[in-house]
């Protein structure tokens, strides 16, 4: 038998989520996610007293599943090129099913940076160091070429997230629907791992 009380839970969640996603944590209002989720307003802010409360529970557990995702996309034995792959279509992906995601995390990460972050990956962090150990080993054996491990490391998160904290300048700028958007994200998939590795291939 189902708890009525982690069923509640649950629909507000996912109404909450698909809400945020559309309208953002400024945009969105209580009572819209009290409507999404077919309950009233007073019932929504007895599970969470405020919308700040409510947004911070969705955000954190979407972080906690695309969390694993990253840290197996860095520690995969696989080859450099590969890897590139993995974790741009990793970081698009995430910020495709959670466009919240990406302008949260700028607002909130340089207020306590190491708290945050902390947070964020629940103390266990993505093996970066890994990584950029993997693209020294590169540019040391002459297979890629010369290239800052960090430098390399920030281009792909940079060029993967940017677009997704920049949404409304294409949007309006570009004269483009969210539909056309939508489809350009899905297309970096490809697009920025090449961009990458023709940048650092000899």
């Amino acid at each position: 038998m189902v708890n009525k009380t982690n069923s509640t839970e649950f629909t507000i969640l996912s109404a909450a989520k698909n809400i945020f996603s559309i309208k953002g944590k400024d945009g969105a209002t209580m009572q819209e996610i009290a409507d999404q989720a077919g309950i009233n307003k007073a019932l929504l802010h007895y599970y969470f007293r405020t919308k700040d409360l409510l947004f911070e529970q969705v955000f954190f557990e979407e972080v906690k599943k695309f969390s694993p995702i990253l840290k197996n996309a860095i520690a995969q034995e696989v080859d450099l090129y590969q890897k590139i792959h993995n974790i741009c279509e990793a970081y698009i992906l995430m910020a495709l099913d959670n466009p919240f995601v990406p302008v949260f995390v700028v607002g909130e990460i340089n207020k306590q940076p190491d708290l945050f972050i902390h947070k964020l990956f629940d103390g266990d962090f993505p093996d970066f160091p890994l990584l950029a150990a993997q693209i020294k080993k590169e540019v040391d054996a002459g297979k890629i070429k010369p290239i800052q491990p960090h430098q390399l490391i920030m281009n792909m998160m940079s060029m993967c997230i940017f677009p997704f904290l920049m949404k409304p300048m294409f949007v309006v700028g570009m004269g483009i629907d969210k539909e056309v958007f939508q489809n350009l994200m899905l297309q970096r998939i490809k697009e920025v791992p090449k961009f990458i590795i023709d940048s650092i291939k000899i």
